[in-house]
Formats: C-alpha cells, sequence, structure tokens
C-alpha cells in the first residue's frame, strides 16, 4: 500500500480510534454502552480499557504488518466476550467492519484525492481479512462454549442416573 493513506491515517489515529470504540460500544445494550464509554479507569472498566486498548493496537496491525499473533493476541479478548454474551457471529464481528465507515467518514476531505482513493481498496481488504480472523476466533469460542455445556450436561445426567440407581461405575 502507498504511504499516503497510511501518513493520514497514522496522523489521525487517536481521532479514529475514538469514534471506532464508541461505534463498538453502541454495538451493546444502552446502559453497558454509556459504562463502556464513560469510565476510563481499567480497574473500575477492564472491558472498556481493553477494548480500546486493543482497537488502537488492531488498527496499528492495518496500518503495518498484519502479525496474525498479535492481531489474534488483542482480537481474542474483544471476540471471546461477545461469544460468550451471544452475540450472533455477524453482531459479534461487525465492529470490524464499521472501520470502514470511520475511515470513509473521519478521511472524507481526503479521499477525493485520486491517490487516497486508489489506496483505499487495499485498506479495506484488510479490515475484511481481520473480520474473517474474527469469525474464526468467535467459532472457537462458541465451539468450546458447546462442549463445555455438552460435558456438563452428560455429566448431570450421569450422576442423577448413578443417584437414582440406574448405573453403578465398575471398580477396576
Amino acid at each position: 500500500m502507498a504511504k499516503d493513506l497510511v501518513k493520514i491515517i497514522e496522523q489521525r489515529k487517536a481521532a479514529i480510534v475514538k469514534k471506532w470504540f464508541d461505534l463498538t460500544a453502541q454495538t451493546y445494550a444502552p446502559d453497558t454502552a454509556e459504562f463502556l464509554k464513560s469510565k476510563s479507569d481499567p480497574f473500575a472498566n477492564p472491558v472498556g480499557g481493553s477494548m480500546l486498548s486493543s482497537l488502537n493496537v488492531l488498527l496499528d496491525q492495518l496500518i503495518h504488518d498484519m502479525d496474525p499473533k498479535i492481531i489474534s493476541s488483542y482480537l481474542d479478548p474483544i471476540i471471546r466476550i461477545r461469544a460468550v454474551q451471544n452475540f450472533t457471529p455477524s453482531q459479534a464481528t461487525a465492529f470490524i467492519l464499521s472501520l470502514k465507515k470511520v475511515i470513509r467518514t473521519n478521511l472524507a476531505k481526503e479521499l477525493r484525492d485520486s491517490r487516497n482513493i486508489e489506496e483505499l481498496p487495499a485498506f479495506e481488504s484488510k479490515i475484511d481479512q481481520l473480520c474473517l480472523m474474527a469469525f474464526d476466533i468467535y467459532m472457537q469460542c462458541r465451539e468450546k462454549i458447546y462442549q463445555i455445556s455438552a460435558n456438563e450436561t452428560r455429566n448431570r445426567t450421569f450422576r442423577a442416573f448413578e443417584r437414582a440407581g440406574l448405573i453403578s461405575e465398575k471398580a477396576e
């Protein structure tokens, strides 16, 4: 990717990350969104603090190298929380795609320049890649949740049958 668009994004990084964070927070219930946005102390608001920090690193990764290990380590906590909260796959990952809107809105004037608009599809393609990585993480988390649930149900059923005297463990 040419450097013009990257330089502009780097210069506006703080504003872009803040708007991206705000849009991500809005995907939660209104009271949760307000809490996530209002508390900047990471001890009082560990989810919001972690999310803001992660979005900052994820934007850096989009601007630069896109190291899958780094991306996964910062994307995983956000997606893991969303998977546990029963977001659908599209709801859990859509916040990543909202970055496209943030970029286009914050850089509207700069995107009138033909060099910058020509660089945009390559950058948006990286956002799409990030979204696909998030989807994979989401599915791994949901599989683990279903596995834990199935094991718990099986164990509960086994204990109930054992208490009822319907089965007994054989001593070896």
